[in-house]
């Protein structure tokens, strides 16, 4: 069987297409993947960052989920932006305090887990040494990189009307940000000019010599704990010295027939699974794709997964998080009869009036998958000078109200989005699919299984047909739903937001495997693509 890799940036799929060619394993193309992801979109990921990746190798006979998420500073306290408050996005995948102070600047980072991730996916699974993973991460970083499309978006869209900081205006907190993300004039960079980042090429350079320790006991340990103890912010020495993963095993759920192994929490495969468990009790596919009654049934589903997350989730170290309930066939059968009943879930938020992520997904000759979600969270803005790499934003995740699933607590995950998924057909993989997007990710994953599953869909048709969320009362569509529909879901009371995006709400990034053939699909709403390597 030939190999295959698929992620949002063109430059990163090559990268790990290149290590798969010269006999690279799929750990290792992720791997060296994440690295170039994080040079050419590094708003979205980045050795600033933290993540998860579900490793698949039946010839060693691993399965396991290694966890390297981003953990409060040891300083935080339940209490410390309790009287801050002010409201939540209407996504949920933030809080909204005064000031923008969890969600820019360096009080608003927790420890990464990039690094240690990394290094411990290629010391566990791979084939290459952390030098040579690095390699081609460094030679982008030395060349540049074009403005794509969707990098220029992201940075210049506003979001003042969520109440939520624009990114142009953490890109301008930094000397750095400044001189790398702005002409002259001030203005961003648009698509097609190139960014140059010379701090960052240096800075990954020395990681690739010193090794991943340096980045959390040596020198570079040395200047991140200086500027942010310069800055006001809370991570310091002890916190990278005792920043440590974990390696867990997949929590599984099935759908029509199909096993399926994901992310359990404080990620949101979980999530995502009681959405199919949900959907399972009823035929899709004779309502019709995208149909008004097919999107209601969406809709239920997805607000009663959302209730269910905003109560529950958390890390599971901190808080107990009722896994096997939630995704139980009690409980979904108790779910999709309330649906079928013609009850409406509610989702609150906090009264007041796109996520930075990227994934890849992998298969190699050998059959072993990787399914890796990595990010900044939103990125905080937060740049050491000398450094290049962008700080996770990821406080702002925390719930600010102590006593609840999502609070703060000093070295604790927060929660995330991410569900890096695998679906089985008997015991060999099916599919390989993961998206970033935050709160859209566990939706958007659901229906790409469903395109496939229920509606015979290819993968790049799969990950292309317009999504529906309806993670608030408000059901959000792409703009290539009918009209038709909407009118129909208005008329039937449900509000609607139409979204101007065609291809909107997280970005599918998948590998379909049939009769030893590998089918590929990049998101259109990104820039990225597949490459199939013989």
């Amino acid at each position: 069987m030939p190999g295959m890799i698929v992620a949002p940036q063109p430059e990163a799929v090559e990268a790990g297409a290149a290590v798969l060619a010269r006999g690279g394993n799929a750990i290792d193309a992720a791997i060296a993947c994440a690295f170039v992801q994080g040079v050419v979109d590094p708003l979205m990921c980045g050795i600033g960052g933290f993540g998860s990746m579900q490793v698949f190798m039946p010839g060693r006979g691993v399965h396991e989920v290694l966890e390297f998420y981003a953990r409060a500073p040891l300083a935080a306290t339940a209490d410390m932006w309790a009287d801050k408050l002010q409201g939540q996005s209407r996504d949920g995948f933030a809080f909204l305090l005064e000031g923008g102070i969890s969600e820019q600047g360096h009080l608003a980072v927790c420890t990464p887990g990039n690094v240690r991730g990394y290094a411990e996916a290629l010391s566990r699974y791979g084939t290459l040494d952390w030098a040579d993973a690095m390699a081609p991460a460094i030679a982008q970083a030395r060349r540049g990189t074009m403005v794509r499309p969707h990098m220029h978006w992201f940075w210049s869209q506003d979001q003042g009307g969520s109440g939520q900081v624009n990114t142009a205006n953490k890109l301008r907190l930094s000397e750095t940000g400044r001189r790398v993300y702005f002409n002259p004039d001030g203005s961003a960079l648009r698509p097609g000019q190139m960014l140059h980042n010379p701090d960052m090429a240096r800075t990954l350079e020395r990681l690739a010599a010193g090794g991943p320790e340096l980045f959390y006991h040596g020198e570079l340990a040395e200047q991140i704990s200086a500027d942010f103890r310069a800055k006001g912010g809370l991570i310091g020495m002890e916190d990278l010295a005792a920043y440590r993963l974990s390696v867990v095993a997949p929590i599984w759920g099935s759908y029509r027939g199909h096993r399926i192994s994901t992310t359990p929490p404080p990620a949101s495969g979980l999530s995502m699974l009681q959405i199919l468990h949900m959907l399972e009790h009823f035929d899709l596919a004779a309502l019709g794709h995208n149909s008004a009654a097919h999107v209601r049934l969406l809709a239920e589903a997805m607000k009663r997964m959302t209730v269910d997350k905003d109560t529950h989730m958390g890390d599971p170290e901190y808080v107990d998080v009722p896994v096997e309930r939630l995704i139980s066939r009690d409980y979904a059968a108790e779910q999709a009869d309330s649906i079928r009943r013609g009850e409406r879930a509610s989702v609150k938020r906090v009264d007041r009036s796109q996520r930075d992520t990227t994934h890849v997904s992998v298969v190699d000759r050998h059959g072993n998958c990787v399914a890796l979600t990595h990010t900044l969270g939103s990125p905080s803005g937060a740049i050491t000078e000398g450094l290049g790499f962008i700080y996770n934003g990821t406080m702002s995740r925390f719930d600010p109200r102590p006593g609840r699933a999502g609070s703060i607590a000093p070295g604790k995950r927060r929660s995330s989005s991410a569900a890096p998924t695998i679906v089985f057909a008997g015991d060999a993989p099916r599919i390989v699919i993961g998206a970033p997007g935050g709160s859209y990710i566990a939706p958007a994953v659901a229906q790409g299984i469903m395109n496939v599953v229920d509606f015979g869909m290819g993968m790049l048709e799969a990950v292309a047909a317009p999504r529906v969320v309806a993670v608030s009362d408000t059901i959000d569509v792409s703009n290539r739903v009918p009209l038709a529909v909407t009118d129909a879901l208005e008329a039937d009371g449900y509000a609607t937001k139409r979204n101007p995006q065609g291809y909107a709400f997280a970005a599918l990034h998948g590998i379909r495997v049939e009769g030893g053939r590998l089918d590929g699909g990049a998101d259109p709403q990104r820039d990225g693509m597949a490459m199939r390597v013989d």
